[in-house]
């Protein structure tokens, strides 16, 4: 018997979005059912009005329901927001038994030694994902039966902090009845939507960029190496252009998405001037075209160097042979592409979510990558028998009582 259509659930600052998977043969999932709805009550990709994000979600998933012919009761969540932070954690045990070496038991004892980690009491460990093994300091990819004194793992924690998750199962679980199957990094998943196995074995950094965060992710030498995530986004460029010129933020919306280039001194055969009609609270005016692309290549530099200065820190910086994917509905800006490749040095792509079918609308849009990348990640912990996080089970039984 096939697994049932699974829900990903993406609530974020600009939109929510919500996909309906099926997985088919040989592990393809076509996407069945996709709802949208513009975001109210989303800030930084955390709640800061329930009643307005109760809407929004409700909104999205009756039409991800109609699309899909399908009644939603359970959903798997993406988390984006800002406070979403990773650390490498080292965990090193004796071996004694010289005459088997390595055991599978001693795998198991290094691996939780790893995960284990005092966090702040107001974090929690949404995943544990190990890099690297080493045997008497010496780095190896499988440690079984290997003749050493020690035997040691890295481990990189990505936590965030608790009050978004059990906000964000309040407002699912009490108000709108639909339960949570489990959460995921939305970093993560887009990296599992848009990247092929040669890219993270090249070394790659992919980077969302959504409309109040935006978040990374890179790969090393096969390995999942770090990520983060910033309460910046496509917003925060829109509020600069408002700011910069006095205009609304609907006319400012519009100038960046019409007008807007992340290089400056692009050439440009437009006028020099572009002119915003009056709105209430707000006279017509002339906006100049090389101010406004100035204005959005500043934010967005600064976002990029943010990323670059971490990466750099993480000792990865010169590893990520296989360029930048951006992806996210910031993805596609005039210029870009051109930007990232100046910063980051190495060649840059927009990343679209691959290996799906199904729905255009899902399947060609970068701004989809997190969710789609949600249901190959919730699929594959499906048919690999994994549980729902202890975690989740217990912020679960906070509104349910189980």
């Amino acid at each position: 018997m096939g697994l049932a259509p699974i829900v990903a659930l993406e609530i974020g600052t600009s939109k929510v979005i919500a996909l309906v998977g099926e997985l088919r043969e040989e592990n393809h999932i076509v996407i069945t059912g996709m709802g949208e709805h513009s975001s109210s009550g989303v800030r930084k990709g955390e709640m800061v009005d329930f009643e307005n994000a109760r809407i929004c979600v409700k909104e999205a998933l009756g039409a991800a329901e109609e699309t899909a012919q399908v009644a939603i009761h359970q959903v798997h969540l993406a988390l984006c927001g800002g406070n979403i932070q990773s650390l490498v954690n080292r965990g090193t045990i004796p071996i004694t038994n010289t005459k088997e070496g390595v055991t599978q038991d001693d795998v198991e004892q290094v691996t939780e030694l790893a995960r284990s980690v005092t966090l702040p009491p107001d974090r929690q460990v949404l995943h544990s994902i190990g890099q690297i093994f080493y045997v008497d300091g010496e780095r190896v990819a499988r440690p079984d039966h290997f003749d050493c004194s020690t035997l040691a793992l890295d481990m990189l924690l990505l936590h965030a902090q608790n009050n978004h998750l059990r906000n964000t199962v309040r407002l699912l679980r009490n108000d709108l009845n639909i339960d949570v199957a489990d959460t995921a990094f939305g970093g993560l998943c887009s990296a599992l939507a848009v990247l092929t196995p040669e890219q993270k074995e090249g070394g790659v950094l992919v980077i969302d960029l959504g409309g109040g965060t935006t978040t990374f992710t890179a790969y090393a030498g096969g390995i999942f190496a770090a990520a983060g995530a910033y309460a910046i986004g496509g917003d925060h460029v829109t509020n600069d252009i408002a700011l910069a010129f006095n205009v609304p933020r609907s006319q400012a919306e519009q100038l960046k998405k019409t007008d807007g280039n992340a290089i400056a001194e692009t050439p440009d055969t437009r006028p020099p001037r572009i002119a915003l009609p009056a709105e209430v609270g707000y006279p017509g005016r002339n906006v100049s075209l090389s101010g406004l692309q100035t204005v959005i290549h500043l934010r967005m530099s600064e976002i990029f160097q943010l990323i670059l200065r971490d990466i750099e820190r993480r000792g990865i910086g010169h590893q990520i042979g296989a360029g930048v994917v951006l992806t996210g509905g910031g993805a596609q800006m005039k210029g870009l592409i051109k930007l990232a490749e100046r910063i980051f040095r190495t060649p840059c792509m927009v990343g679209r979510p691959m290996g799906f079918s199904g729905l255009a609308a899902a399947t060609e849009k970068p701004e989809c990558s997190t969710t789609a990348g949600l249901l190959r990640y919730a699929f594959k912990n499906a048919t690999g028998g994994r549980r729902r996080r202890p975690v989740l089970e217990s912020l679960i039984s906070m509104f349910t009582g189980r």
